[in-house]
């Protein structure tokens, strides 16, 4: 007997919503006619370990043919079918989910159940010109049923001859979608959508070699893993299988480190697998590395908000039915379910971590430069994660030895704390370029981290907010006893006049470097230092390598690079040398500095009138003290004329500059062409 009638919507447009709202991405109706299936598959077998169906459950499988002649894709499956009245409830009104009243009645004994909303099946008219349906219920005594749509509201329902329990899905093509029908595009989205799903999907027939080619066998082409690795006890696992499992997801990739095994089932149900790829150097933040899944069905690898981004890192799989999807299980929404998630998977990394760190501190060492970015991303980003790590997280030395981070700081605070209480960390990023540094200080009995990573920037500013009275300075950002202070620096011996020779003597003859300024200084370091040092202000630097990582701070990337060139005024080769500049240069600048000294002395006092009562201040005084000081200006561009006349042939000032440069590796081209040239001259 047939019968006819309208879908229960309450629009004729809802075909149209379906195919353009609901399901963006025709390629989602395999993905939903197949968990359809499933589920009816494994409500089937639900009811048969209730004692409700005492039928065969042997050949539970799901069944995907194209017959391309015919333009049908089919999705066969032997579950639980329908009655006519079942396809009249379920199917003829949209929204009327068959998987929540099931859920509500076995939700004590129930598999995994994956509808929830009723609009999967509708999907298939993204696709279709024509939707039939064939089923036979499990129920005795049920009658087969036939229901066709051509994606109008108009449906019509038959009695028909099928005689196995289940229910055939017969997709007819439409014209602009025959990709459909081909296998190779199918065979993709099931391995895509399908390969972990609980229930045997069948799709064509093993392959074998014969006759120069490959044939069809006789046995059935099963594309996916009914139990993945994520659904099984770790307990029940070797490394192996966690290797091979990798290796199925995440193709031509080196073995990862380890991985986290995720199994928790209160407050939410949560399974999964999380790698630790080898990521050195490179912060590259993907969001398709973790595949989220539904009761083992894809549902998409863009997981924001259910795991932390500094854990796109990672690679893997999470898979988790208390996941709020939106109705097409496209994409998460928002839920406090998924904050929960996030922290559960934050804390169980962490956890793992340190268990890892703890029980094997070597391997854990062994590992280190792989997942240093991950850690030290973590800490920056996630404030639980932070915290946790703070007991794991590791400071490498110039030595290659590793500590963690209490354990260096009791190894250095007797030693590198000043003389005002606080504790000064001494790093390099460049071993072999800042050896003359690193040895000052290891001559002090000072030990200096190696931060050459990413992120050793931003994570060095985050451990000194953390830490009170605790500063990290990179160990050529200034002489060694100017880093750690530890009694009032001693004097430099030198008359003002001294050094003034010295200042403008090296001053001048520093050669041109693109964005870089250099201004000179003197400190007494004692005779066995270094003659001259170059180093770095520690503030101006870590201000532009903040700067590309805090786009409001891009201003201070376009400065140029500052630095120091100091001279140690107790070395004796620079005591000879201002010697001999201050008596070469006597004769000439002598005169200068009396006129300089007298001039300065009207400065001093018309400023004084001027300090103590503007009203006293005349004009005449105004004027008076503008040409006197042009006077002052004039002549003190007149003795550092003098002085760098005499510099620009004392190659020995020259020699001594560009040897303190070349060992920063600032001398170069022309510049370095021409101290190899003088060296040779000098010998």
């Amino acid at each position: 007997m047939a019968t006819k009638g309208s879908i229960g919507v309450t629009t004729n447009n809802i075909f149209p919503v379906i195919k353009q709202f609901l399901y963006s991405d025709h390629e989602i109706f395999l993905r939903e006619l197949i968990s359809n299936a499933v589920d009816a598959t494994q409500k089937l077998k639900t009811l048969a370990s209730a004692g409700d169906f005492n039928g065969s459950t042997d050949d539970l499988k799901v069944n995907v043919t194209i017959d391309k002649q015919a333009g049908t894709l089919t999705v066969s499956d032997h579950g639980i079918g329908m009655t006519a009245d079942d396809v009249d409830k379920y199917i003829n009104q949209i929204a009327f989910s068959g998987a929540e009243e099931f859920l509500n009645k076995y939700k004590d004994s129930a598999n995994a159940i994956i509808g929830h909303f009723g609009l999967g099946f509708y999907s298939a008219f993204m696709v279709s010109k024509k939707v039939e349906i064939h089923t036979l219920s499990y129920k005795e005594g049920a009658k087969a049923v036939c229901w066709t749509c051509d994606g109008s509201p108009e449906y019509e329902m038959t009695d028909c001859d099928k005689t196995e329990r289940g229910t055939d899905i017969i997709l007819h093509i439409d014209d602009d979608e025959k990709e459909y029908l081909e296998q190779s595009r199918i065979s993709a989205l099931l391995t895509k959508y399908c390969r972990f799903m609980p229930v045997p999907i069948v799709f064509g027939k093993e392959q074998e070699w014969k006759d120069g080619k490959y044939v069809d066998t006789d046995k059935d082409k099963i594309i996916n893993d009914v139990e993945p690795l994520w659904t099984r006890k770790p307990t029940d696992l070797k490394d192996d299988d966690y290797l091979k499992f990798y290796r199925a997801i995440q193709p031509a990739q080196e073995d990862p480190l380890f991985w986290i095994h995720l199994n928790v089932d209160f407050p939410f149900t949560l399974t999964g697998i999380l790698y630790f790829p080898k990521i050195k150097n490179n912060l590259d933040i993907r969001k398709d590395r973790i595949q989220l899944y539904c009761n083992q069905v894809y549902v998409t690898d863009s997981v924001e908000g259910v795991v932390p981004e500094f854990m796109m890192l990672l690679q893997g799989v999470i898979d988790s039915p208390d996941i709020p999807l939106n109705v097409s299980r496209s994409y998460l929404q928002a839920d406090r379910n998924v904050k929960k998630i996030s922290s559960y998977i934050t804390k169980k990394v962490a956890s793992r971590l340190e268990e890892i760190a703890k029980n094997d501190a070597a391997e854990f060492e062994k590992k280190w430069d792989d997942i240093k970015i991950f850690i030290e991303y973590g800490m920056l980003s996630d404030e639980k994660f932070r915290d946790q790590a703070m007991k794991f997280a590791l400071l490498e030395n110039t030595d290659g030895k590793f500590f963690k981070l209490d354990d260096y700081k009791k190894l250095i605070e007797a030693n590198q704390t000043d003389k005002d209480g606080n504790l000064i960390y001494l790093y390099a990023t460049d071993k072999e370029a800042q050896y003359a540094h690193i040895k000052a200080a290891a001559d002090k009995g000072y030990d200096v981290l190696m931060m050459n990573g990413q992120l050793d920037v931003p994570f060095i500013g985050m451990l000194e907010q953390k830490n009170e009275k605790t500063r990290y300075v990179r160990v050529d950002s200034d002489v060694i006893d100017r880093l750690i202070v530890k009694e009032n620096n001693r004097e430099v011996e030198l008359t003002q006049v001294e050094k003034d020779v010295a200042t403008t003597l090296f001053q001048s003859q520093i050669p041109t470097i693109d964005k870089s300024n250099f201004m000179v200084m003197l400190a007494a370091m004692g005779p066995e230092a270094q003659p001259v040092i170059i180093t770095q202000s520690e503030y101006m630097r870590r201000m532009k390598e903040m700067a590309q990582f805090q786009p409001g701070m891009s201003f201070y990337g376009e400065l140029p690079d500052s630095y120091s060139l100091t001279l140690n005024t107790e070395h004796p080769l620079i005591k000879r040398v201002i010697d001999q500049a201050v008596k070469a240069t006597e004769a000439e600048i002598k005169p200068i500095n009396e006129e300089l000294a007298a001039t300065d002395n009207v400065i001093n006092a018309l400023r004084d009138i001027k300090n103590k009562n503007e009203k006293d201040f005349t004009d005449e005084n105004k004027k008076d003290l503008e040409n006197n000081e042009n006077k002052a200006r004039e002549l003190r561009d007149k003795r550092n004329a003098a002085i760098t006349a005499y510099a620009a042939s004392q190659d020995v000032v020259k020699q001594l500059i560009d040897i303190a440069l070349l060992g920063n590796g600032l001398l170069k081209g022309e510049a370095l062409n021409t101290f190899l040239n003088r060296s040779v001259s000098l010998l």
